[in-house]
Order: structure tokens, then sequence, then C-alpha cells
């Protein structure tokens, strides 16, 4: 019976050599002393055969199909330590310590979402609509409120946006006051850099505007180019924000605006504080903006004469924020603090913001259920004691 037909998928394998041949019976001669003993006085014994190269046994086996063993597969050499070393050297000295920054007008993003509170009076509705993965359109209703311009107490809104992996358009309609708003955002030059265009038209026409930007970022800083036509003139503008050490960031900002010409420049900086292991902040969730969990920021602007000093701390990652916002006026004396907080729940956000003036905002969103695409709820109120001022809304999301 031919086992290997029986078995084709099994194959043994030795890559130990091959063993010597046993050694010849003794053949006896004359005296009585036998011919072997006296050919291993005469000469030393011949060494075992070497094994068969490693060629003539793979391509016999393969060829016959028998059940010898395949040739051992032999690994290319290492390469010389020194290469291996001059390439993890090289790769070390192109990653830099400091990280990118984020854009300028970001970098006081988080306090200034903390103290200013988007509150309002009577009713907002917003219902949005998935069309397709990259188009949907909201219809957004303000009913009861006296917050609108021209004595008008109830407004509607039509946005469209579409979305794709290069960017996404936007525009939006107010048939009501005759105003359409749009916007274009897209990556260039391989995704180095960002182009921005923003359009506003009115009826009037008094009020059109133009303005396109270029966004660009490198590992260690961002900038920003802006050119086009706002209130009957043109404009001109950039900035540069860039990190001196894993720390600490500066950066600064100059426009020029042809209707009234005005100079305007600003300059920031910014100190983060790294997280330790005590209060969890190594662990917080990154925010919108790209900032740290907690940091110090400082901004000063020539045109203004304004000074605003900044501070925003995570208390409990991804739960519970505080942030601080001082501006202050170094001619006047003139100054006004901010104070605000954020508390994240499961199914609920609460936001609460206090200034010097006595004036006090909160914002309640809660969802109406537990799938992507649940409604939301939302409660707003400020009070100003200054002013004997009291207003309080409420807000619906629909969306799918």
């Amino acid at each position: 019976m031919n086992i290997p037909s029986i078995f084709p998928l099994f194959r043994t394998r030795c890559d130990a050599p091959p063993l010597a041949p046993p050694p010849l019976p003794p053949l006896t001669g004359g005296g009585g002393e036998t011919t072997t003993a006296a050919a291993s006085k005469s000469s030393p014994p011949s060494p075992p055969p070497p094994p068969p190269p490693a060629s003539s046994s793979s391509s016999s086996s393969s060829s016959s199909g028998s059940s010898a063993a395949p040739a051992a597969v032999v690994a290319p050499p290492a390469p010389p330590p020194g290469d291996v070393d001059d390439d993890i050297a090289k790769a070390a000295s192109m990653v830099s310590s400091c990280p990118n920054p984020g854009p300028l007008e970001a970098a006081t993003w988080d306090v200034r979402r903390l103290t200013s509170l988007d509150t309002y009076d009577g009713v907002r509705i917003d219902v949005s609509k998935q069309l397709s993965p990259y188009f949907s359109v909201v219809h957004s209703f303000h009913l009861g409120t006296s917050m609108l311009p021209d004595s008008r107490n109830s407004s509607y809104g039509f946005t469209a946006q579409m979305n794709d992996e290069e960017g996404f358009m936007m525009a939006r309609v107010d048939p009501e006051r005759g105003t359409v708003d749009g916007r274009i955002h897209r990556s260039v030059l391989g995704g180095a850099a960002m182009a921005k265009l923003q359009v506003g038209t009115s009826a009037e026409g008094s009020n059109d505007q133009l303005l396109g930007e270029l966004d660009l970022s490198a590992m260690t800083w961002t900038a920003n180019l802006k050119y086009g036509s706002m209130g009957g003139g043109n404009v001109f503008g950039c900035n540069y924000y860039q990190a001196v050490s894993p720390r600490l960031a500066l950066g600064a900002e100059g426009m020029y605006i042809g209707a009234n010409g005005n100079m305007l420049s600003s300059y920031t900086a910014k100190l983060s504080f790294q997280g330790s292991v005590d209060d969890g902040e190594g662990d917080a969730a990154p925010v919108p903006g790209g900032g740290p969990s907690s940091y110090l920021a400082a901004t000063y602007n020539a045109g203004q004469g304004m000074l605003s000093v900044n501070y925003k701390r995570a208390v409990t990652p991804s739960r519970v924020n505080v942030g601080v916002a001082l501006e202050c006026s170094p001619i006047t004396l003139e100054s006004q603090v901010m104070a605000g907080a954020e508390f994240n729940l499961t199914r609920s956000k609460m936001n609460v913001c206090v200034d010097g003036t006595g004036r006090v905002q909160s914002v309640l969103e809660t969802k109406l259920g537990r799938e992507p695409g649940s409604p939301s709820l939302n409660f707003t109120a400020e009070l100003d004691h200054g002013k004997s001022l009291m207003r309080f809304g409420y807000g619906l999301n629909i969306g799918s």
C-alpha cells in the first residue's frame, strides 16, 4: 500500500544531519587477526559523509513527491547596527516636542463658550433632515421673541449644507429680511491648507460682504490670510500663531479696514498646564478648539486698548469645566469679570455664567431619547438685576 497517497497532506521533517552508515562486518585474515583491526591500525577512520545540498534535496523532493524534509529557509543577513541607529535618530530629529497650537481665533474659544451663553426668549424650533449622506437641510423657527430687529416677533430661516471629505458648503436664506449668507470651506494643496469663502448679501446692498481666507498649518505653527470687501471698503488681514515650547504659544494678528481706515492689531500668549494623574486631566477628551484641558491665556487689543485674561480648567474630565474671563482697560481702568461653568451629565448638559454687573445666564439641554438623532429640549433664562430685565425661552431640536 502506498502510504503517501493515503496521507498526502502530512509530511515529516528532520533538520539533523544523516547518520553515518553502519560498520562492515569484520573479515578474518591470516594469523587470526581481522582485516578491520589491521586497517584501523594503519589509517584513521574516515569522517561521515556530508549532508546533501539544500537545492538538490528541495528539487528532488518536489519532483518525486516523496515525504523528504524540505530545505530550511535561510533568513537574510541583518543590517549593520549603525544603519538602524542612524534611521532612528533621523526620524526622531524630524519630530518636534512642540505641538501644533491650532488656529489663533480658537485660542480662547473654551472660555468664550463658557462665559457667553446663547440665551433667548420665546420659542425656537430647529427641524433638520438628512436627505443623503452628504446633504442636509434645516428649518429654523423663532416665535414670540423681542430680540429681533424691525420690531418683529417671529422669523424663519432655511439652511442647506453639503459635506464631503474635502470640506463643506453651507447657505442660509431669510425670506423676510431678504438676506442670503453662504460659506465654503475646501481643503487645498493636498490637505496642507484650507481655503474659506464667506458671502453675505441683503436686499439693501449696503451690508454686502465678501471675505476670502487661507489657513496654513505646520507641525508647530498656524497662519491665516484674509482679503475681501466689507462695509464698502477692502479688508486685509493676517495672523500667525507659534508654539515656542510644549506649554507656551505666542501669536499676533493685524487687520486693515478700508471703510474707516482703521488699523487693528492684537497679541496673544497662551500657557497650558499639563494634567496630572491625581486630577485625571491627562485623560480629558480634546475640546473642539483643539486646546488643552487647562490653560491661561492673555490677549491685548492695541486698537481698543483692552487687555483680556482668560483661565479655563477641567475640574472633572468630560464632566465639569469652569472658565473665568477678565477684561480691563489699562488707560481708563475700567474692568469686567465673567465666570462660567459647564456640567455634562449622562443625557443632559447645564451651563451657568455670571458677570460683574449681576447678570445671570443659564442654559439647560436634555436629550429625549438614547438613539442617535433623538430630539433635544432646551431651556434658557437670563436675569439682569441691574436693568430689571428677565428673559425666558425654550427650544426644540428635531433631527434625523
